[in-house]
């Protein structure tokens, strides 16, 4: 079912068998900090902790190598649905002197919330029938009064399209009803908005090792899935004594190597609702590889 080419629909054309489960029980693709391709070189740094003094003191010195071990994906939003990612790992941040709000990873993006929103619309428009899971979570720089601004302007442009969270829809619900967007506020601020999901779990093994990294998420399998929908992170993280012997290298390069083994991981994981499944897997730079192909496929594998 699922080519390397043409994954813009492919939950309007997976097997009749995975339109009536749960979403939560179907393999999802996912982008890891996905707006992390528009980091702005002239922002402020808002992390690491141990980098922004002495980026303040060296008038942004510390900024270019930030923004090399901080984008996490090449394309855009809108480039990452086309590519088959139904879910989007979204970190906002309040900008001072600013009234729009941001994406940030390391250092605020130039896109602002507004706009990558409106593009999510737009193409949620052209495709009727995909479901997305936009989490919002990580929030900095953001006072009570403004997530409240935040809230209602995502749920003033999203609408109609919006899935309640009144237990979990399978796809056939969510065509029934013309929903397209599962929107998670990971903050206490959500309160019991009807419409707003809880945070998602993410299981991040915070290891540069993909060895490491795969481990980790063998041992939280048999720990059991969580309730509800779930990410496995293939994501590698990198800190300050890693970064620093590295400085000429990159996030990209080194995920780009880690690959091959994450990949094979994936390929023997499974969809459903067993303890040992899978359901969201996140990661980035996926448009090197066959990523978001390879976790399709595993519904396709699930009915043989």
């Amino acid at each position: 079912m699922a080519e390397a080419e043409g994954l813009a629909d492919w939950m309007s054309k997976l097997n009749e068998t995975f339109t009536t489960v749960p979403l939560c029980y179907i393999a999802i693709p996912g982008s890891h900090d996905a707006m992390a391709y528009s980091l702005d070189m002239d922002s402020p740094l808002l992390e690491p902790d141990s980098l922004i003094t002495m980026d303040l003191i060296c008038c942004g010195c510390c900024r270019s190598i930030v923004k090399n071990w901080s984008i996490t994906q090449d394309k855009t939003i809108s480039e990452q649905l086309d590519a088959g990612m139904r879910y989007f790992d979204l970190r906002v941040a309040g900008k001072p002197g600013s009234s729009d709000f941001f994406f940030y990873h390391g250092l605020y993006t130039t896109i602002t919330v507004k706009e990558a929103m409106e593009e999510v619309d737009t193409w949620l428009g052209k495709h009727s029938k995909e479901v997305v899971i936009l989490a919002f979570s990580h929030f900095k720089e953001m006072s009570t009064e403004q997530h409240t601004k935040l809230m209602t302007f995502l749920k003033d442009h999203f609408k109609a399209k919006l899935c309640p969270d009144d237990g979990m829809p399978s796809l056939k619900d969510c065509w029934d009803k013309a929903y397209q967007v599962i929107l998670s506020y990971d903050d206490r601020n959500r309160k019991q908005d009807r419409v707003l999901w809880p945070g998602i779990k993410y299981w991040w093994a915070n290891n540069s090792d993909p060895n490491e990294a795969i481990l980790f998420l063998d041992n939280k399998k048999q720990s059991g899935r969580p309730k509800g929908f779930f990410v496995a992170g293939l994501n590698l993280t990198f800190y300050g004594c890693s970064i620093f012997s590295n400085l000429t290298a990159s996030l990209k390069e080194k995920t780009v190597t880690a690959y091959p083994l994450l990949l094979d991981w994936v390929k023997k994981q499974r969809p459903g609702s067993d303890t040992q499944s899978i359901n969201i897997i996140a990661g980035d730079f996926f448009d090197v590889n066959s990523f978001a192909q390879d976790i399709i496929q595993l519904n396709d594998a699930k009915t043989n």
